[in-house]
């Protein structure tokens, strides 16, 4: 067994009909060509990135692993409860915009979340980075977008990979819900929005090396047979 090393599994989100090859070839075209340029004229001072998607926290177990001697139970709710959070993540100064609701996201809460970006002051163009979703990718959202003179820039299908916001949602429920109950749905909310509303203070240095603009790609990767 020696000389073995231990190395990280993981999967792909691979769209239909497309090969490994191609979905990783479009990845690096976009992240050179698109993503990299926009960012580095928002570093430098020639406009502001956001990176956008939308969190849906449902109210149940959230399961994590600990040391014990003992065998721990976690108390869960019936998991019908959602908490529906759509965020716009500052690439360069790390601030967060959001929108929040306990029914549903559709294209009415993009158009507000818009709204609300569009209102903070900003030196240069504004470029809203997101995924293909329906409630994003439609007729009144790009009008209104177009109205506010802000550029939406659509990810290539399948790469959460290469929406920065996604791993604030994941410190999220790590930080607030993993291993805690919350003895009601008000409470629950509660919990998430104190999180969200700690990004730029008591979790601003946990942030500062997890949203870093770094991205994961897929060129070196090695693929088991299926």
């Amino acid at each position: 067994m020696l000389g073995l090393k231990w190395r990280r599994l993981g999967a792909i989100p691979l769209p239909p009909k497309k090969t490994v090859a191609e979905h990783v070839e479009t990845q690096a075209a976009f992240l050179a060509e698109k993503l990299e340029p926009a960012l580095a004229a928002a570093k430098a001072g020639r406009g502001q990135v956001y990176f956008v998607d939308a969190a849906h926290f449902v109210r149940g177990a959230f399961l994590c692993c600990v040391w014990s001697l003992v065998r721990m139970m976690i108390r869960g709710a019936s998991g019908r409860e959602r908490y529906n959070v759509l965020g716009a993540w500052n690439a360069v100064t790390g601030q967060l915009v959001r929108v929040s609701n306990t029914s549903r996201v559709s294209s009415d809460t993009m158009v507000e979340l818009l709204g609300k970006i569009a209102a903070l002051p900003a030196a240069g163009p504004v470029t809203l980075v997101m995924d293909n979703a329906r409630y994003q990718r439609c007729a009144k959202v790009e009008t209104e977008a177009a109205r506010l003179r802000i550029v939406l820039l659509f990810l290539p299908s399948y790469s959460p990979n290469l929406n920065l916001i996604e791993r604030l949602w994941k410190f999220t429920k790590k930080e607030a819900l993993r291993g805690r109950h919350y003895k009601d749905f008000k409470e629950f909310i509660a919990a998430i929005d104190r999180c969200l509303d700690k990004t730029a203070t008591e979790y601003r240095d946990k942030l500062a090396s997890l949203m870093t603009l770094k991205f994961q790609t897929f060129e070196n990767t090695s693929f088991l047979a299926a």
